[in-house]
């Protein structure tokens, strides 16, 4: 597979009907490959009579449970060539999906990320304020899902704070230094949706100090689950940002450890997008069949950039819409979606490694 032709295009530059036709190509390539160098892999299609060297389209790519990530190591290249091994997002006790990757697909993957964050807020390195604490990268080799975040949206700074003391107390003296060095300037700030909210906004919603932070453009991710749980909505968690801290520009995103870079970012539209480097289904749970544009279903998410791993194409535990493709108001094309929230039969877990304090 050709993946610098890939990542040298612009990531949402390419119409349904090309795209679909790659994505069948590009997924029966790698289906094949994962066939040959993952055992476990091979034997789940053989005992599913998937035949060999079969041309498929992109809907008919056998899916894996994201569940499996958590039961078995899924890996296709020797012990020696593992770079990194990412862990995905879980509360205490739980058992945590670890993903492989090789110094090639790390880089796939950390280009497509930065292609896909260089179309929302340009290509220019930007200062970064990273709300959280230092001390979830102690480990470099081991990442979780909010060190990965931070790992990878860290290749758009120019220069990093840390805006969270490694006790999770927001240190406003550090923020408001890095703020004064940068007044007049853009920044990008980077977090998790639930540890912005409990570390960063309700800390200032107690405080008499506030934060202007108006050249900022906040990117969080990781879900809104616990912050449903208490009756935060999307809008009010952005209105509620906006009122401590003055930040204008807010982008959500859907991502997931085990296709890490391939991240849906939310538009001005308030709509998540599917790069060229990921693409999305949703199924209807009683026989997995593919649900028309407006119809609820769950979330398959499928990217070419998984080649250390099978995670080409993963059968999610979200449930989401696909609201439209190529014909989005913000002008990108692709599928653009909204995910309502886990599926009733799920595992609940927190997406930002939950934190207890």
């Amino acid at each position: 597979m050709d993946y610098d032709g890939i990542l040298n295009r612009k990531p949402f530059s390419t119409a349904k009907d090309e795209k679909k036709l790659m994505y069948g190509e590009w997924l029966t390539e790698l289906t094949d490959y994962h066939r040959k160098h993952c055992h476990s892999y091979g034997q789940l299609l053989k005992h599913l009579m998937i035949p060999e060297h079969s041309h498929m389209g992109e809907e008919e790519i056998p899916m894996l449970p994201v569940g499996l990530f958590k039961d078995m190591d899924l890996i296709s290249i020797p012990g020696n060539k593992v770079f990194k091994t990412m862990t995905s997002s879980g509360t205490k006790g739980q058992t945590v999906s670890r993903i492989y990757l090789d110094r090639d697909t790390a880089n796939y993957q950390q280009r497509a990320l930065a292609n896909i964050g260089g179309d929302f807020w340009g290509e220019e390195r930007l200062p970064l304020l990273v709300l959280d604490s230092p001390d979830v990268l102690k480990n470099r080799n081991l990442f979780s899902a909010r060190g990965a975040g931070i790992l990878g949206f860290s290749i758009f700074s120019s220069r990093i704070c840390y805006g969270l003391d490694q006790d999770m107390n927001l240190d406003t003296e550090r923020i408001q230094q890095f703020l004064d060095r940068y007044t007049g300037k853009r920044i990008l700030i980077f977090g998790f949706t639930y540890i912005i909210w409990k570390y960063f906004y309700q800390a200032l919603a107690k405080s008499v100090q506030k934060l202007d932070l108006s050249e900022g453009i906040l990117i969080h991710g990781g879900g809104f689950k616990k912050l449903e749980d208490q009756s935060v909505s999307a809008h009010e968690f952005k209105e509620r940002i906006r009122e401590v801290s003055s930040i204008k520009e807010i982008h959500n995103y859907y991502g997931m450890a085990e296709q890490t870079g391939s991240i849906y970012m939310e538009c001005p539209k308030g709509h998540l997008h599917a790069s060229l480097y990921s693409d999305i289904i949703t199924r209807r749970g009683k026989d997995f069949s593919v649900c028309s544009h407006g119809e609820k279903g769950i979330i398959q998410v499928l990217s070419p950039l998984a080649l250390s791993y099978p995670g080409h194409s993963i059968l999610t535990e979200d449930e989401g819409i696909i609201l439209g493709e190529d014909d989005c108001p913000c002008g990108r094309l692709g599928k653009y979606f909204k995910v309502l929230g886990r599926i009733h039969q799920a595992e609940i877990r927190g997406c930002s490694d939950t934190y207890d304090g």
